[in-house]
């Protein structure tokens, strides 16, 4: 009969048991940490300042302030620019943006329904409920970009408003138009 050389086992070194349990707590705690980063993100607002008043329902117009990036290097895609308007008071300064389906990408129309007058916020959009796999033509947005927004929520203007304060623009405009041009002249109009 052959004899087996038996190896004698060595009793585990002080200390080594734990350092096994935490090397193992780690890998799961980083596994997770993966597990957790590779999850798609869904449309998330951060406030950075509060607003007051009532949440804007369908139908108001927000006017806002806003800067738009793509999340994943930061660059500028858009950003909001005053409009210079013939009637002082009518429309308070920013851009206006009507809460109604259809009228901006999802993203954008569901975060700014959860913004108040006065409340800046951050805004990610992810690439599903932005522009998806086909961007504007001529966009400098890739396709499947996530975005993200500076928002600053100026005032918030009823419907009805909104429409009152545009056809008042309109009159005034017309009644400008009907002055005429240089020294007040009349403007001849052609067929009259």
């Amino acid at each position: 009969m052959t004899e087996i050389t038996r190896v004698p086992i060595r009793p585990v070194a002080k200390g080594s048991l734990t350092k096994l349990w935490i090397g193992v707590i780690l890998a799961i705690a980083i596994g997770a940490g993966l597990a957790w980063a590779a999850v798609p993100r869904g449309l998330n607002v951060d406030t950075i300042t509060a607003g007051t008043g009532p949440l804007p329902e369908q139908g108001d117009v927000l006017f806002i302030k806003y800067k738009g990036t793509l999340a994943s290097d930061g660059t500028v895609f858009d950003e909001s620019r005053d409009i210079p308007l013939p009637v002082q008071g009518l429309f308070p300064e920013g851009t206006p943006f009507p809460i109604e389906e259809g009228a901006t990408i999802p993203g954008f129309f569901e975060g700014l329904q959860q913004m108040q007058k006065g409340g800046k916020y951050t805004l990610f959009i992810p690439a599903d409920k932005a522009y998806g796999a086909e961007p504007p033509p001529g966009a400098p947005i890739p396709p499947n970009a996530d975005l993200e927004f500076e928002i600053e929520v100026v005032d918030v203007m009823s419907q009805q408003t909104f429409e009152r304060n545009l056809g008042i623009l309109q009159q005034t405009m017309q009644a400008q138009m009907g002055q005429g041009g240089p020294g007040g002249a009349p403007v001849p109009v052609p067929g009259q």
